[in-house]
């Protein structure tokens, strides 16, 4: 049996950021439960990164595994490669934010067989430099000569993202005299929601699908060197050994499929109300028939 997965998890990233946990408990409505009586299971741990798009799935198959399979469900949100370590060291049990070929395919090799990727839960994601529309240019091969526009810089997510990967790379193969801010989704998001409200220049790292495109009118810098890669999928990877131990919670995971519009909706739900376990509540809620598509046989 696997003990003390916080405190493993915690050794396993002791270079990285701190994580916060959020427990799952079936016994009351007012905590976002849906109120079933389901015997309680688990606990089963979900690894996270604080993305508005991991966050927003991993609440939703949290909230699924809670009061539709009654499981006591874990939520550690931790920094990107600690999600493949926990799962590899068998500290957690489930990602549902793998971005592939690209983003991730390096965390991917590092773990290789140490974890079971049960395959894509979304299609058509895309990462890439961003700016507001109403920005002048076009291609990431014009940055050098706008510099001054953009002060020099692009604002950033967490360091050990991949897409960060990405940029750090793309500084080098289009040869740009920029500098790479680090920050979190959140603060990136401030700072395209300030540089918007003062019709300023900014290039951020950005990723589809996110709600801050529902939000502003945005676009991608072209990438003719196609160094943040073509369209992406995000993929479920599961610890070794999950299948046999907690087959209907493997059953969900290897089910669990959605379109791009989907998660945006379930986006939209959390940046609306400011809770994410409620938002997925209601999300789950809203989309009982697709949800039932996911569960075991024998639900």
């Amino acid at each position: 049996m696997r003990i003390n997965k916080k405190l493993m998890v915690i050794i396993a990233v002791v270079v990285l950021t701190a994580f916060t946990v959020v427990g799952c408990n079936s016994s009351s409505n007012n905590d976002g439960s849906s109120g079933k009586d389901v015997a309680t299971k688990g606990p089963i741990t979900l690894l996270y990164v604080q993305w508005a798009c991991a966050s927003a799935t991993t609440h939703v198959v949290a909230d699924i595994l809670e009061n539709e399979l009654g499981y006591d469900v874990e939520l550690i949100d931790v920094a990107a490669a600690a999600m493949y370590e926990g799962l590899a060291s068998d500290e957690g049990d489930a990602l549902f934010c793998s971005w592939l070929p690209v983003t991730h395919g390096e965390y991917m090799e590092k773990v290789g067989d140490k974890v079971e990727n049960l395959g894509t839960n979304m299609n058509g994601a895309k990462i890439g430099m961003v700016v507001p529309d109403y920005v002048e240019i076009n291609s990431i091969e014009e940055l050098n000569s706008v510099k001054d526009k953009f002060d020099g810089k692009i604002t950033g997510i967490d360091p050990g993202a991949g897409i960060m990967k990405c940029t750090d790379a793309a500084l080098k193969e289009y040869a740009l005299d920029y500098e790479v801010l680090e920050g979190t989704d959140a603060t990136m998001v401030a700072a395209l929601q300030q540089a918007i409200k003062d019709k300023e220049w900014i290039v951020i790292t950005g990723w589809t699908p996110h709600w801050k495109f529902a939000r502003w009118d945005l676009k991608y810098l072209d990438d003719p060197k196609k160094v943040y890669g073509e369209e992406e999928h995000i993929d479920t990877v599961v610890r070794k050994g999950l299948k046999e131990e907690m087959p209907d919670a493997y059953q969900l995971f290897a089910n669990f499929s959605w379109t791009p519009d989907d998660l945006s909706a379930a986006m939209a739900l959390a940046q609306d109300m400011g809770d994410s376990k409620q938002a997925a509540r209601k999300w789950v809620e809203q989309n009982q028939d697709l949800v039932d598509s996911w569960l075991p046989e024998e639900k």
